[in-house]
């Protein structure tokens, strides 16, 4: 069966017999088209698929490749010789606009870009092996992660998320690796790390870039072989949990800065999924926006949300550097203004980037406030020493930014 653009079968009006020597020797009976009607094909079968969940699902289904509409029917049969040649069987399902969906993050695109993305995260996600993602801020990284550990043979176990830029180093290893009563002064309780916790499921190493080079050499044994020690025990402990990394720093730089260890980055980088900037794929912007109104007409009990081209289009001409993040914030934000109406150009406003504060008393003031709160929150009983500061010395600090 041979789909029109559209996806609606003229198999009954052009018999596999008759299609002409642009099929060649192609073995059509064995290799019947089917459009993303929700069919799922059977062994033998090449679909046309969107991107999405149901890419994944088709890769994770055994599919060859898989291709969105509008396609080149040169291109169609290209792939369909490649697929016939290797005899894999391909399937979907179809897309659906459940509204269960649209109130859960999803990562969406029909781009050929995302398409690529898409699919590697299908050949990927049932293999235990380690995976790294890059990519700007706003792009979805964390979603990724997400989507290859729920389709993933763990997905019924722990998903753990580390923020490694949220701790200094001597708080995050024992976040990560746990410790036994007694390690030091104030652990006056055994704690297990997120390694620990994530056992028999996945975890999520994000912001991987901003690890201390003490932290990458503990993290290198752990990718290694997956053992390591609480603090404050010499018992080597094993762990079944498949490793998810991501930054938005460029580690090939660092590695030759020597900021982040080479031998980590290659453990790190067995697969590598590198996500595109929202500026890149601009033809998903239609599909995301919708996405988005759909999910904020839910959200905030209102009728069904429509944009002007005119607004559209100004949305095409921001250059995105929040990438779908800024633009989820954007969609939010003219709803509001819009009344809950038709949105026009004025009601969107973009907030500008700001600039960077380069002023190193303020930025070493607020680190310091930020490892206060931590350690209070991580250790109530003994602050200071998680600090390593004296008692008086926490005291004053404590005082004086009133924590």
């Amino acid at each position: 069966m041979v789909l029109s653009a559209s996806g609606n079968s003229w198999r009954d009006s052009h018999p596999v017999s008759s299609l002409g020597t642009g099929w060649g020797s192609l073995n059509l009976p064995a290799s019947r088209l089917f459009g993303t009607d929700g069919i799922r094909g059977k062994a033998g079968e090449l679909l046309t698929a969107p991107t999405g969940r149901t890419a994944i699902e088709a890769m994770q289904l055994g599919a060859y490749d898989y291709i969105t509409k509008p396609f080149q029917l040169d291109t169609l049969l290209n792939i369909t010789e490649k697929a016939l040649s290797h005899s894999q069987a391909i399937a979907t399902v179809s897309q659906t606009a459940d509204p269960r969906v649209l109130n859960q993050d999803e990562l969406l695109g029909q781009s050929a870009a995302m398409a690529e993305v898409f699919k590697l995260i299908g050949r990927v996600a049932q293999t235990d092996t380690t995976v790294l993602i890059l990519g700007e801020s706003g792009t979805g990284k964390e979603l990724v992660a997400s989507m290859l550990h729920n389709t993933s043979r763990r997905s019924r176990s722990p998903f753990v998320k580390v923020n490694c830029a949220a701790l200094p180093e001597h708080l995050l290893e024992a976040e990560l690796f746990g410790h036994e009563k007694g390690a030091f002064t104030g652990a006056d309780h055994l704690r297990l790390g997120r390694f620990e916790q994530a056992n028999g499921g996945t975890i999520f190493l994000d912001e991987l870039g901003e690890l201390s080079p003490g932290t990458q050499g503990k993290l290198l044994r752990v990718l290694q072989d997956r053992s390591f020690e609480r603090l404050g025990s010499n018992q080597t402990r094993t762990v079944d949990v498949r490793i998810i990394a991501a930054t938005n720093r460029n580690l090939e730089q660092m590695v030759q800065r020597q900021q982040f260890r080479e031998d980590l980055y290659y453990r790190l980088n067995v697969v590598r999924i590198d996500l595109p900037p929202l500026r890149d794929r601009l033809e998903d912007l239609e599909l995301l926006t919708q996405h988005f109104l759909n999910r904020l007409t839910l959200q905030h009990n209102l009728p069904k949300l429509a944009i002007t081209e005119a607004a559209m289009t100004k949305l095409r001409d921001h250059p995105w550097f929040g990438n779908v993040r800024e633009l989820q914030n954007t969609l939010e934000r003219a709803v509001i203004l819009s009344g809950g109406r038709t949105l026009l150009p004025e009601h969107l406003v973009f907030v500008q980037q700001p600039k960077p504060d380069l002023n190193l008393a303020r930025a070493t003031a607020q680190l310091e406030q930020d490892l206060i709160r931590r350690a209070l929150a991580l250790y109530p009983h003994q602050p200071h020493v998680a600090l390593g500061l004296d008692l008086e010395t926490f005291s004053q600090k404590r005082q004086q930014w009133n924590l």
